[in-house]
């Protein structure tokens, strides 16, 4: 019977928790509108973030490239020295693959160069 009573002020009675998470929703609210009134702010951030990941990208690709194309013209020269055509080619395209990797994984920085790991033992 009671419970037929609910109504607008049913607000007012709401206990500590009902009414702290009400006002943390309202200025969170508050805080979106705010924030999405200055669009112009958010597309030069993303603009210079876009750049930079690009260029990180462009970087990455040229490093795995290089290796491989290194790996490439080196085997291709000891091939003709040596006359063991296509193994020196295999080879070192091999190893320029693996040292265009290595590079790429230094250049993200998911592995340190060993004159850092020097420094610090």
């Amino acid at each position: 019977m009671a419970d037929d009573k609910r109504g607008e002020d049913d607000r007012k009675g709401l206990p500590n928790d009902e009414a702290a998470l009400s006002a943390r929703l309202q200025r969170l609210g508050d805080r979106l509108a705010t924030a999405n009134r200055h669009p112009e702010n958010v597309d030069s951030t993303r603009t210079a973030a876009d750049a930079s990941a690009y260029a990180r990208g462009f970087r990455m690709s040229t490093e795995l490239v290089a290796g491989v194309i290194v790996g490439a013209g080196l085997g291709w020269l000891i091939d003709r020295w040596l006359g063991i055509s296509p193994w020196g080619l295999i080879v070192f395209l091999l190893f320029g693959f693996a040292a265009g990797v290595l590079n790429v994984m230094r250049a993200a920085g998911v592995v340190r160069e060993q004159s850092d790991r020097l420094k610090s033992k």
